[in-house]
């Protein structure tokens, strides 16, 4: 499942959209998601286009970061 369903503003660069759909894909590949769309993918979407927001441009760093907080909720 693309993350650009779940962008809801044009306000990033087609680079910076690009980072965030790796992270999003490494999220959803390390949590075993696959190809499904539920409101956990949804949510990851969200997290990572939030970090991102915040100036965080590394795919691999956005990634641990959504990854750190869905672990603490476990």
């Amino acid at each position: 499942m693309p993350i650009t369903q779940f962008l809801d503003s044009p306000k990033f660069d087609p680079e910076t959209n690009r980072i965030m759909a790796v992270a999003f894909d490494m999220a959803c590949a390390a949590l075993q998601l696959g190809d499904q769309s539920n409101l956990i993918n949804e949510r990851i979407a969200k997290r990572t286009v939030e970090h991102a927001d915040t100036g965080e441009l590394n795919p691999d760093v956005l990634c641990e970061a959504v990854l750190r907080e869905f672990c603490q909720h476990l």
